[in-house]
């Protein structure tokens, strides 16, 4: 595994497009993003203090079914990390990261198909550490503030790229899902409703109840924020 460390780059998973051709699995982290970007296109906000953080990776023979598991292997990865330093972290479906509240990590996968399996898979990370988060500070938290004290960048970039190389189970995932059994709010198609979640499936789609039917939803928005 080939790990890079950049001061500045416009967007973690960008650079590593470049390498698309390479067959070589490759971490790439930077201080600080110009162009960071979230689900959807959304821009996120990178300034220095924060981990950003792009990996790399090739499949063999990865079936496409299971490509849920990429993005719960970077989830799981965020949560260790936080955990490390003494915080309870929960993941919100699909690929959010919140401690008491406020959203802590955003992740970005890009995968590159080939028929029915994953050819390789881009996964970004943006992790907020003790970066200046007053403009955002309704919403977002950081391991410093949650924790109450300064936690060094430079070790929680370690421990993160240290938990993102190491293999995790679909229930490892589940075990910090807290949400399920609640009532959120769910954002489709530009309509929003309330529901009931029931269970996450292992592709990935969330099982929700509302008005006695249950769905199956692949690509919606949930609120935890009634």
């Amino acid at each position: 595994m080939v790990i890079e460390y950049l001061d500045e780059t416009d967007s973690t998973n960008e650079y590593l497009k470049r390498y698309l051709s390479s067959g070589e699995d490759r971490i790439v982290v930077a201080k600080r993003q110009t162009g960071g970007r979230g689900t959807k296109g959304r821009s996120f906000l990178s300034n220095e203090g924060g981990v950003y953080l792009s990996a790399l990776t090739f499949y063999r023979d990865f079936p496409a079914r299971d490509a849920f598991l990429i993005m719960a292997r970077a989830a799981v990865a965020v949560c260790k990390t936080a955990e490390a330093f003494g915080l309870s972290p929960e993941i919100k479906w699909p690929n959010d990261v919140y401690l008491s509240g406020k959203k802590l990590a955003g992740i970005l996968v890009e995968n590159s198909l080939d028929g029915d399996r994953v050819k390789s898979s881009i996964v970004g990370i943006g992790l907020n550490v003790c970066n200046d988060l007053r403009e955002l500070k309704s919403i977002a938290v950081s391991l410093s503030e949650a924790a109450g004290r300064t936690i060094p960048c430079e070790k929680a970039r370690e421990l993160l790229v240290e938990n993102l190389q190491n293999e995790v189970s679909f229930d490892d995932y589940l075990e910090r899902v807290r949400f399920l059994g609640r009532e959120v709010m769910v954002t489709e198609r530009g309509e929003n409703y309330r529901a009931k979640a029931v269970k996450i499936c292992a592709d990935g789609r969330l099982e929700i109840e509302r008005e006695g039917v249950n769905i199956l939803l692949s690509a919606a928005e949930i609120s935890l924020k009634i």
